[in-house]
């Protein structure tokens, strides 16, 4: 930056944000002293926090996980990082890193083992909603690192710092949640996807909030000469007794290399760079959220289309996306006109791009699903007691039917693409259709029908198969 632009904007944005020349020292040596790996108050609270984060997770309560997000003491090392940027200090940067390295791997550790030890292993929807990060995480990590960076850097200015709106920015920002949610993939079975997205997203909360405080510390001039000489007889007497210090004293190769990736340029390419690698992943998954978006409300009024007379006529419904393709399973009470469904298919095809597939099928007859009921609750009594209604219906057959179908479904062998149901004579009738290179053999198919009939508590299940991508038989 020009000098003299330098000189005519910097003094006037602490004018602006009332941040006070004298204090900056203050505030430098506080981040300082929050960078002290032997504070066992630190440590303290963050396997405190992660405790509370990993139970809340767990019991998919949100409140529990929002006072996980204000008990984290994770965000005192970074807004550390982000100094360690804006004043070219090795000697911070390092403590910070090295404490910041160790709460990661210490919070994920302790939530895997704390997961490992518990009876529940099931991913609830607190848990998956922080498995796919997109752009937005990354715009509330920005205006959180700002406004925590702003906060900090007031808070020892006689004005007042609003330190009251900390909390609030703990919680914006949530950095113990996705660790803890990686800790669950480590401990419930390794599962690389929740592992991989909740590390993503706290990778975009790191990278964003060391950027944010980066250019709120350089604006306020937090590298100044006489900000330097304020810090510098406290920080001497601080590392006299800190091995870090003396290692990197004792190195001047390190010293000196750092003189040169210290330069204001390559610290702000490092940073761009590290905003840059969590770029791509955010944007593809902001642009598959809006192509979910988008096809989920075409299926609702493809729906809507094909039973526009009595809206009320649907038992189930069920949609996928598979590749290109968009296939919808609904079972109804009405008749349906293959016209609406020819219709629903083209409009789901000029919305969305991709052809669609609809399978509708009609179930007749209250007493068909009055022996539905009777064949699929536990408690044929309670079953009595209530009212034969479609709506009520329709809930018990997807509670009962679609979780046992989805844990017994082979994933790794075949892709379950819809399933209906329907009641025989011969007892309770599950029609399931997928794709695999391969049909499923007699075996997993008994396997998967010996599970139904255990599961649901039927005598009996018929169970029909129907291999999607096998050639069709001339």
């Amino acid at each position: 930056m020009n000098p003299v632009l330098r000189f005519l904007l910097r003094p006037r944005f602490e004018d602006i944000l009332r941040v006070d020349p004298e204090s900056k020292p203050k505030v430098y040596l506080q981040i300082f002293d929050g960078a002290d790996i032997s504070n066992v108050n630190y440590w303290l609270e963050l396997f405190l926090s992660a405790g509370i984060a990993t139970l809340g997770l767990v019991l998919s309560s949100p409140a529990v996980v929002i006072g996980a997000m204000l008990v984290s003491p994770l965000m005192g090392p970074i807004i550390g990082s982000g100094l360690a940027f804006a004043a070219a200090d090795l000697y911070l940067g390092i403590k910070s890193a090295i404490q910041l390295a160790i709460s990661i791997v210490g919070s994920i550790l302790f939530a895997g083992t704390l997961v490992w030890l518990l009876p529940l292993d099931t991913a609830t929807p607190e848990i998956l909603a922080r498995t796919r990060p997109n752009l937005l995480d990354l715009g509330v990590a920005l205006f959180s690192g700002l406004a925590g960076s702003l906060l900090v850097s007031r808070s020892c200015s006689p004005t007042g710092g609003g330190t009251s709106a900390l909390p609030g920015v703990a919680i914006a920002v949530a950095l113990m949640p996705p660790l803890c949610t990686v800790g669950f993939g480590l401990g419930s079975s390794f599962d690389t996807e929740i592992m991989g997205g909740a590390m993503l997203l706290f990778l975009t909360n790191l990278a964003a909030i060391v950027a944010s405080a980066f250019v709120v510390f350089s604006v306020l001039r937090m590298d100044a000469p006489e900000v330097r000489l304020g810090i510098a007889q406290p920080l001497l007497e601080r590392a006299s007794k800190d091995s870090i210090y003396h290692f990197l004293e004792s190195k001047t190769a390190i010293s000196r290399s750092f003189a040169n990736i210290g330069k204001l340029r390559w610290r702000v390419a490092m940073l761009a760079l590290t905003l840059g690698a969590v770029l791509y992943p955010l944007s593809k998954s902001l642009i598959q959220l809006a192509n979910e978006a988008v096809a989920r409300d075409a299926v609702q009024r493809a729906v809507k289309l094909i039973t526009q007379d009595d809206p009320d006529s649907v038992v189930t419904q069920q949609s996928n996306v598979l590749g290109d393709t968009i296939r919808v399973s609904l079972i109804v009470t009405n008749a349906v006109d293959n016209e609406r469904v020819a219709d629903a298919e083209r409009m789901i095809l000029m919305r969305t791009g991709r052809e669609a597939r609809l399978s509708v099928r009609r179930v007749t007859g209250e007493e068909e699903f009055e022996r539905l009921r009777e064949g699929l609750m536990a408690q044929p009594a309670a079953a009595a007691a209530r009212p034969t209604d479609l709506t009520v219906l329709q809930a018990d057959l997807l509670a009962r039917v679609q979780r046992p179908l989805d844990e017994l479904w082979p994933s790794s062998r075949a892709c379950l693409l819809s399933y209906e149901i329907g009641f025989t004579p011969a007892g309770l009738v599950v029609r399931v259709s997928y794709e695999a290179d391969q049909s499923l053999d007699d075996g997993a198919l008994e396997v998967l029908q010996r599970g139904l009939e255990s599961q649901l508590g039927v005598d009996e299940v018929v169970l029909r198969a129907f291999n999607e991508s096998a050639p069709l038989e001339k």
